[in-house]
């Protein structure tokens, strides 16, 4: 009796110390200290970068004058017969390749390494400067941003990015978030600019990943969410299951040809 009970609580022993460890593999922010103030480290706005795609309106008291600094918009029409309608289009300015873009009556304006607020307010002295407008309301937008998210996630994808700043939470979070499979310590965001590539590997069980340099996305990151053993195994699993079944269907099917033939031969004797 006393055997058996010394075997129960060794059981029931292995059992939650085998939870506390899944619970330290998959609960996030672990080290998180609560009701505590910390700095904001690394916080930064997303700058342009040649090729990307933006939209600058220029808005006043006088529409027609503001009008000469805006750029056309196109109209497509959408819908069948009597029930069609015009929707506007807006069309945008794309970076060159030295972070310039050729704005109406100013001309070339370099803007590579601002912020949407920094150009907004850059096109605003310029006109003002230039003795063009007086009171011009100017704001920028961004047209052709967007991250990456592959990997164990609920949806992988290319999403848009839409405001000033986006973080890698942010992120994985219109991506669905990981699945119960994405290893949390084995989350890689990829990233080239100034022609060099560069992989950070990120922990989101550990409050560093706030200080890490890939917390704050930039556009066109690729995130890649890495899947677990247990996942890897069962893909490796499925894959050689496959190939079994496969080489089965192939051997009886060359098998009952071989069968019909030999029956033939004998019904010909």
């Amino acid at each position: 009796m006393k055997k058996t009970l010394k075997l129960l609580v060794i059981a029931i022993c292995a059992v939650l110390l085998s939870s506390c460890k899944t619970q330290e593999k998959i609960l996030y922010f672990q080290d998180v200290q609560l009701n505590k103030n910390e700095p904001v480290v690394g916080s930064r706005d997303i700058r342009l970068q040649p090729k990307d795609q933006i939209s600058i309106i220029v808005n006043s008291k006088d529409p027609q004058l503001a009008a000469l600094f805006n750029l056309a918009t196109s109209s497509n029409q959408v819908g069948s017969s009597g029930g069609a309608s015009g929707q506007s289009k807006i069309s945008g300015y794309t970076l060159d390749d030295k972070g310039e873009i050729d704005f109406p009556v100013l001309g070339k304006i370099k803007i590579s390494g601002m912020t949407k607020s920094e150009v907004a307010e850059h096109v605003k002295t310029s006109l003002m400067e230039a003795n063009l407008i007086n009171d011009p309301v100017v704001t920028v937008e961004f047209m052709n941003l967007y991250v990456t998210v592959l990997g164990e996630v609920s949806a992988p994808g290319k999403y848009m990015i839409t405001k000033d700043q986006i973080t890698l939470l942010e992120a994985l979070s219109m991506a669905g978030d990981l699945s119960i499979y994405g290893v949390r310590d084995g989350i890689y965001v990829i990233r080239e600019e100034n022609g060099q590539r560069i992989t950070y590997k990120t922990d989101i069980r550990s409050k560093n990943l706030f200080a890490s340099p890939a917390y704050f996305l930039k556009q066109n990151d690729v995130i890649y969410v890495e899947p677990n053993k247990i996942k890897t195994k069962n893909s490796r699993i499925g894959s050689s299951t496959s190939l079994v079944f496969s080489c089965m269907g192939t051997f009886f099917t060359v098998f009952n040809l071989v069968y019909s033939i030999a029956r033939d031969n004998r019904s010909d004797d």
